[in-house]
Parts: C-alpha cells; structure tokens; sequence
C-alpha cells in the first residue's frame, strides 16, 4: 500500500474507533474490530474507496460476522440500520457514502434511514443525568435531551454532585461533559458513579481524538461538542439500548 494511503489510514483511526465503540458497546471489543480491519487493510491497496471508508466498511463487515447480525435484531432495529445511523449521524457521512459503506444502493439505504429516523423517538427512553459545569450549556443539553424523548433525572456541575445526584435518581443514562472546571473532572465522576450502579454513559467533548487513542481505558461512546439532536438521539438509543460500559 503506497505510504500516502496508510498515512490516510492511520489519520482516521480516532473516528474508525469511534465508530466501532459505539457498534460494539465497549473499549476493549470496538478497538479490537478497528486492529483487525486496518491489519488487512494494510496488506492490500485497494484505490476504488477513501481509506476512511473503507476502514469503516471492514469495520462494519467484521462486526456482522462477529456478532451474528444476519439473525440478530438488538433492541428492536436491524443491525444495518443502527449503523447507517451511527454513519450518517456519530461520523456525519453523506448517505451516499454510508451506502457505499455497507454495499446498500443510495435509494434503499436513504429509505432505509427514513424508517429508522421515525422509530428513534419512540425506542429506548429514559432518564438522563447531564454532568455539566457551564449553565448555559447545561440549558441547551436539557432542550436537547427533552427533543429526544428522554427525561431530566438532573443536572449537576461538579464530581461531588453528580455521584449525589446518581445515587438519589437511579439514571437510566449518564451524559458527562469531560471538564468540569474547578469542579473537577467529568470521567472521575463517572468512575465512581460505575462503582456503585451500571449505568450507560456517553461522554461529550470538544476534542474527541484525545479520547480515541487506545492506549488507555477510554470510553465507549464519545460525541463531539456542539452537537445535533439526532447525534444524541442515535447515540443515546445505541447506548441504552446495546449496553456500554468504560472498557
């Protein structure tokens, strides 16, 4: 593979891990889909597909002889479609390169998308505790929350409070902003609110390639910061419903 490809490569493993973390539900098992795409796309050239996306397509085909997906419907959703929506919606392809990606034709993956989009709401609701220390982005995560179908279990602003509040509300679902500011640090939190109750999280961040490097425990679901409110309904309903834990 000529060097400029596998530089290509190399430059989209964060959002590959990204993608395959949040198909799998866990660190340890959507890392080891992207290891063992990228060692056989590092010994062909294949020129017809962007690196990108066809790291994403191998990613996407190992994933559906892992796991089964020909019979398997988790959470109600085929399988192709929770991907097309982690395509289109976590990475924000172009349907046309979702398709591309999962060797579906532009019209039945756009059709496809449609059905999927109409069946989010109404799937996977629950609670949502938002760690947050800016109030008025805590203010836009709640609209955003409530868009979604979900409800407040609360929001708080620094470590102290959202171990409190996860304790006295039993959340369904953990939204942590990674820096809290002088009150400390969203991931601390988390780790101790996981010490006491399993409960999905996704952690959200201006700098997602800082948590997708695989060279330590990092999350299994990460969305960048701003973000749309179908970028948090998809990954809310992959998280909730697929289960996810910080490895």
């Amino acid at each position: 593979m000529p060097l400029s490809r596998r530089q290509d490569l190399l430059r989209a493993l964060p959002y590959a891990r990204r993608y395959a973390r949040a198909l799998c539900g866990s660190q340890s098992n959507g890392d080891l889909l992207v290891a063992e795409s990228l060692r056989e796309l590092m010994a062909v050239d294949d020129p017809s597909m962007p690196p990108r996306l066809r790291l994403y397509q191998w990613i996407s085909r190992h994933h559906a002889q892992n796991s089964g997906e020909t019979v398997t419907h988790q959470g109600g959703m085929p399988p192709v479609a929770r991907k097309l929506l982690l395509l289109t919606s976590l990475e924000e392809l172009p349907v046309a390169d979702a398709a591309r990606v999962l060797s579906l034709a532009p019209d039945q993956a756009a059709t496809m998308l449609e059905e999927a989009h109409t069946r989010l709401r109404s799937c996977a609701q629950t609670s949502v505790l938002i760690i947050e220390d800016e109030p008025i982005i805590a203010m836009d995560i709640e609209e955003l929350v409530r868009q979604c179908g979900h409800t407040i279990a609360g929001v708080a602003s620094s470590e102290a409070e959202a171990v409190r509040l996860a304790r006295e509300t039993h959340p369904g679902l953990i939204l942590a902003d990674i820096n809290l500011g002088d009150g400390g640090d969203g991931m601390s939190a988390v780790a101790s609110i996981l010490q006491q109750q399993d409960i999905p999280v996704i952690f959200v961040t201006a700098y997602p390639e800082r948590l997708l490097t695989g060279d330590t425990i990092e999350p299994a679901f990460v969305i960048t910061k701003p973000f749309e409110p179908l970028t948090l309904a998809v990954s809310t309903y992959q998280a909730v419903s697929g289960g996810v834990s910080l490895n």
